[in-house]
């Protein structure tokens, strides 16, 4: 005779199994201590789902790949000359910063620091940029920025040294956003001045704010701010690094067959393949204009009925198809800026070449955190900030892996006894020079190729030249699926697209 089973009583064993299996405390693989337990010390290891991606940033797997020239070098110049290296995998702006971007950036200065309205003047754009001695462009140089027509264009005129500024407050608002979705903090829009929400001041405790509920304390059984080791806040919004860019442009994942196959199957002198700017895939797209550029002289949109680009100068951050990494205008519409300070000399010794091929840049000038006797940081300064200060060369002239502060000369060609890069006298190179890439409206197709590269004085603006912030990439490679070093691909975030 057979037993019949109790649906019923199977559910509440496989209830029961279910629960005491999900009240499995984790325990240290070095010491068998229990985490997160206040009865053990309170040690927290965190439940980390992986880097978020912030706010209009794309994941850049990243990889090796030929940096410099794709093409002739019809300048002769010289100073891009092909070599290997690899750049880790980070993440990039979809889009070119727009002016209503940067305008709520100048509406927020202006409204928060009232006390210090020098910030806001030192954060305009220079709008008089547009001007030119044998052309009528005067109505740009009034509506360029502010009308709404041009809301979704690319900021320009802004320089070098304003670009970092505006990564700084953006890296702030997006970590103050991230800590209010989180019912962590109320909203301040009433604050001023020094009392404004900064990253490092808050982790620092020298920023309060207007506290909803902060996290639980496992240590104290109360509770306590949100702490860097959380891995709730996002890394900083920067610039990126020449090699980050040219990357990025170049997408080159798109010319894999498969993903598993570690091969390229074609080269590319543009962020799209073959040598011409029009799409050759056979539809309804075919021979549409692939960026916004100068074809021939005095031709930078075509013939009436049939605008080749749409735009007489720049055009919508969203214009064109995007490359293969999804990321729009890599080549056109605006010049953007990197991080790297400018130098001729890029392929160097050999020896040199194979110590510096992972993530290569030019421009490190190391700066430490200003703190009192006991160790920590410093009051803010007036506008809410930590102080910082450059490291001396002599503090680190005893350090195997770097000797000097500040490097952005490190072998850069020069030599005290046979020559030095003397600004002014025998060149226009200088420490504030910085590398733009990309091509723009105003250029021809030579300078779309990402591999070429011109340089601006840091507190130089033009027209020609706008921006697109990146971050730096905590943790797997591949994304946040990237489980014990396998090629998982970020759901939703990796985007193929094959210009063929």
């Amino acid at each position: 005779m057979k037993r019949l089973i109790n649906p019923l009583g199977f559910l509440a064993v496989f209830a029961l199994l279910f629960v005491s299996c999900s009240k499995k405390v984790e325990t240290s693989s070095a010491t068998g201590w229990k985490y997160n337990d206040s009865e053990w010390g309170g040690f927290e290891k965190k439940d980390y789902e992986g880097q978020i991606n912030g706010p209009n940033l794309v994941l850049i797997e990243g990889g090796t790949f030929s940096m410099g020239l794709t093409q002739q070098d019809v300048t002769y110049e010289f100073n891009n000359v092909p070599r290997r290296v690899t750049v880790s995998s980070f993440y990039m702006d979809e889009t070119e910063v727009s002016n209503i971007n940067y305008r709520e950036y100048l509406h927020w200065l202006k409204n928060r620091y009232v006390s210090y309205p020098e910030v806001y003047r030192k954060a305009l754009p220079d709008t008089l940029v547009w001007r030119e001695e044998l052309a009528y462009n005067e109505p740009l140089t009034e509506t360029y920025l502010r009308h709404p027509s041009y809301d979704d264009y690319p900021v320009v005129g802004v320089n070098w040294l304003q670009a970092n500024d505006f990564c700084k407050w953006r890296s702030n608002r997006v970590n103050e956003m991230i800590l209010i979705e989180r019912g962590i903090l109320n909203p301040t829009p009433d604050s001023k001045d020094s009392d404004n929400f900064d990253t490092k001041a808050y982790l620092t405790g020298q920023y309060e704010g207007n506290v909803k509920q902060n996290l639980p304390d496992l240590v104290s059984g109360g509770e306590r701010r949100v702490m860097f080791d959380d891995g709730i806040l996002l890394p900083d919004y920067r610039l990126p690094t020449e090699a980050e860019w040219e990357y990025a442009a170049l997408a080159l994942q798109g010319n894999q067959p498969t993903s598993e196959d570690e091969v390229y199957t074609e080269r590319r002198f543009f962020p799209w393949n073959g040598n011409t700017v029009r799409y050759k895939k056979r539809n309804k797209s075919q021979g549409r204009i692939l960026a916004n550029f100068k074809r021939g002289r005095g031709d930078y949109m075509g013939l009436a009925g049939n605008l080749n680009d749409n735009a007489s100068f720049c055009g919508p951050v969203k214009s064109y198809y995007p490359n293969d990494f999804g990321l729009y205008n890599m080549a056109g519409n605006v010049n953007e800026w990197t991080l790297d300070t400018y130098r001729p000399m890029t392929s160097v010794t050999l020896q040199d070449a194979e110590n510096h091929d992972l993530n290569p840049f030019r421009g490190n000038r190391f700066k430490e955190l200003i703190v009192d006797e006991e160790g920590k940081p410093i009051e803010k300064d007036s506008l809410g900030m930590l102080k910082y200060r450059y490291v001396e060369d002599d503090e680190v002239a005893a350090r195997e892996n770097y000797q000097k502060g500040d490097v952005r000369n490190y072998m850069d060609g020069d030599h005290d006894d046979i020559v030095k890069y003397l600004y002014g006298e025998t060149t226009l190179i200088s420490d504030k020079s910085k590398v733009y890439k990309g091509g723009s409206w105003a250029d021809r197709l030579f300078w779309l190729s990402p591999g070429a590269r011109r340089y601006k004085d840091e507190d130089k603006a033009d027209r020609t030249i706008g921006f697109r912030c990146a971050m730096y990439r905590v943790g797997g490679q591949a994304g946040n699926e990237d489980v014990g070093g396998n090629n998982f691909k970020e759901q939703g975030k990796t985007i193929k697209r094959r210009y063929k």
